[in-house]
C-alpha cells in the first residue's frame, strides 16, 4: 500500500499544475477522480467543446449530488 503522503502529493501536484482551488480538489476526491488523469480532461484549448477543468469538476459534482439526492 502506498504511503498517505504519496497519495496526497499527487493531489497537491495536480492542484498546482492545473490551478485548482481547495474546493475543486475536495470535490474531485469525493468523486473518486484520479489526479494523474487530469491532463486528458484539461485540454479545453485543443478541444474547444470541453469545459475547463475546474468547471468540469464542479459540473460533475453537482450532477452527482443531484442524482444521489433526487433519484434515490
Amino acid at each position: 500500500m502506498k504511503k498517505p503522503t504519496a497519495r496526497l502529493d499527487a493531489w497537491a501536484e495536480a492542484q498546482r499544475r492545473f490551478h485548482l482551488s481547495d474546493l475543486h480538489i475536495q470535490m474531485a476526491r469525493e468523486l473518486g477522480l484520479n489526479p494523474k488523469k487530469f491532463g486528458g480532461l484539461a485540454n479545453h484549448r485543443q478541444a474547444p467543446w470541453k469545459l475547463p477543468l475546474p468547471e468540469c469538476i464542479a459540473e460533475c459534482y453537482l450532477t452527482g449530488v443531484w442524482r444521489i439526492l433526487y433519484m434515490a
